[in-house]
Order: structure tokens, then C-alpha cells, then sequence
């Protein structure tokens, strides 16, 4: 059977088993976008409540750029990684000041927005736009390999040139999520022995722990009233009783470059 037979026979099993998820109901770029950045390094199952929320709330570009930093984060807690929330309200503000609110339709201008990289981009392109540029997700990446014969050590980038051969004209959509579905349930891991490049480490006790608790308790007291927020305050000393075998020093510095907190005198509050 050659790959193009197999790649027909994975579309047409997509066609009748495809998995349902709130993502692939929907065209919007906007909807995507938020999708693709809340689901980096963080299981499906977590994202699928938050994305549900975020869409009511945040509903586009405009909501987005124009929410408060407090309503952005809260909207963020639990999942962790806040400076990507900050990065994906910049890239809003782009949208909606100099781009009329909507995303580029090609993958290199859109690369150049603030936290959008390579696979974020290509996966607006195939899922929003059904344009032929290859997305390459854990799955996609083991069923390439198996289905190509191709070294585990190949690179993303070549894996790439490698699979844009092979999307169906008018079909990249469907191609992506066929072969997402295919890895996930048929060509796995375990079948395949074919391992993962990378694997996000491990929550308890990382430095992550740390940035999610500081947030948390920052977001979890702030009480808004009218159109502001009146936020609270931690104390370094309260992180460092919280987390005594951690580097909270350098947590706390790296919190501050990345503009989510202000230290003022040991006290620690969410940056304006």
C-alpha cells in the first residue's frame, strides 16, 4: 500500500470516527488561536473548561486587548504559563490597533506577531484558513515517522518539507486532524516505540509551582468594584515560608521581568 493509500484510508476512518472537540467546530482564527496557545505544554482535558469560559468572556481580539491584566490572569489561573497569556494580549492589541482585528492569512506574517512561533503559526494556517502548511504535534510527528520510515532524530524543520508533500490539496484541515486522531489512538507511542522529542516536566516542586501558587493567591483576593479591581498583596517572606526549598529570589525576579508582578518593600502585588 503506498503512503498516499494510507493517507486516504486515514481520512476516510477520520471521516467516520473523528474525534469531537470544541476546536474543530469552528473556522474562527480567533477561536483558534486562543485554542492553540492555552493547549502548548498543557493536557487537553485541563484546557477544554477554561477554553469554554474564555470564549464566553473573551469572545475577540478587541475583548482581549482591552481586559484588565487582573481579568486576564484569572482567566489564566490553573493553567499556569501567565506570561503567554500577557504575550497573546500584546499580539491582540496588534491585531485590533494596526490590523482592523483580524490575523494575517500567511504563516510568515503571522510569525511576526508577539507569541505566535512556527507551530502556532501553521496551525492557524491549516485549521482556520485549511492552507497547505504542515502542523507537527507529537502525534503527527510519530505517525510521519512510522508511516515514512523516517529517523527518529530527523528534525522538525525537515519533518516539515517532508509533509507539506503530502497534503491533499483543499484538505489540510481534515489531513491534520485525520492524522492527530491516527497517532493518538492507533500509531501511538507504545505501539510504535517511537518516543516523544520533548516531555513537559513535572509540576510538584518545579519552578512553575511556585509562579501558579504566587498568582493564585494574588488573583484569588482581588475584589473589583465598578469598572477596577482593588488587588491584594503577599509578602516575599510568605512565598519563602511557602516554598523554603526554592530559589523564590529568582522566581520572583523573573515574575517581575516578564511584567506580571511589582515588589514593592517585600510587597508583592499584580503590575499594572
Amino acid at each position: 500500500m503506498t503512503t498516499q493509500q494510507i493517507q486516504t484510508n486515514i481520512l476516510e476512518r477520520y471521516a467516520i470516527n473523528g474525534r469531537q472537540f470544541p476546536r474543530r467546530e469552528t473556522t474562527d482564527p480567533y477561536a483558534i488561536h486562543i485554542c492553540e496557545t492555552m493547549s502548548q505544554q498543557t493536557q487537553l482535558s485541563r484546557v477544554l473548561p477554561y477554553r469554554t469560559q474564555r470564549m464566553q468572556d473573551i469572545p475577540n481580539y478587541e475583548a482581549l486587548a482591552n481586559l484588565s491584566k487582573i481579568d486576564l490572569l484569572k482567566h489564566r489561573s490553573g493553567l499556569g504559563f501567565n506570561s503567554r497569556a500577557l504575550r497573546l494580549q500584546a499580539c491582540a492589541k496588534i491585531i485590533t490597533e494596526t490590523l482592523h482585528g483580524e490575523l494575517p492569512h500567511s504563516r510568515e506574517e503571522l510569525l511576526k506577531l508577539p507569541g505566535i512561533g512556527p507551530y502556532t503559526a501553521s496551525a492557524i494556517c491549516a485549521f482556520a484558513r485549511n492552507l497547505p502548511e504542515p502542523v507537527i504535534d507529537t502525534n503527527i510527528r510519530r505517525v510521519l515517522i512510522f508511516l515514512l520510515k523516517l529517523p527518529e532524530d530527523i528534525s522538525i524543520q525537515q519533518l516539515e518539507k517532508e509533509a507539506k508533500k503530502l497534503i491533499p490539496t483543499g484538505k489540510s484541515r481534515d489531513r491534520h486532524n485525520a492524522l492527530m486522531d491516527y497517532g493518538a489512538t492507533i500509531l501511538t507511542a507504545k505501539s510504535t516505540n517511537i518516543r516523544s522529542i520533548s516531555k513537559q516536566s513535572k509540576f510538584e516542586g518545579s519552578d512553575r509551582e511556585v509562579r501558579g501558587w504566587i498568582l493564585k493567591q494574588l488573583v484569588k483576593s482581588s475584589s473589583k468594584t465598578k469598572q477596577s479591581w482593588s488587588t491584594s498583596h503577599i509578602t516575599t517572606h510568605h512565598v519563602k515560608t511557602e516554598f523554603p526549598h526554592k530559589n523564590v529570589e529568582n522566581i520572583l525576579q523573573q515574575l517581575e521581568k516578564e511584567g506580571i508582578i511589582k515588589i514593592t518593600k517585600e510587597e508583592i502585588t499584580i503590575a499594572d
